[in-house]
């Protein structure tokens, strides 16, 4: 275990990039999470205000054309 702990001389380097790295992929989590947030509300006022979305327009024209 203390064969692992040895970093050597650069260990100061070590440790900051290990920081830098775990600091950069939490920003990138809590960012991913507020921009999945912000998207469903703006869906979901869309949606209150009558916009479809073009799949459901795109399906509906399809069961027109087939007669269904």
């Amino acid at each position: 275990m203390t064969d692992f702990l040895e970093l050597g001389p650069h260990a100061g380097f070590i440790i900051a990039c290990y920081v830098v790295t775990l600091v950069v992929i939490g920003a990138l989590f809590v960012w991913i999470l507020a921009d999945g947030s912000r998207l469903r509300a703006r869906l979901a006022a869309m949606e209150a205000q009558g916009v479809t979305r073009r799949s459901a327009r795109a399906r509906s024209a399809d069961a027109r054309e087939s007669g269904s």
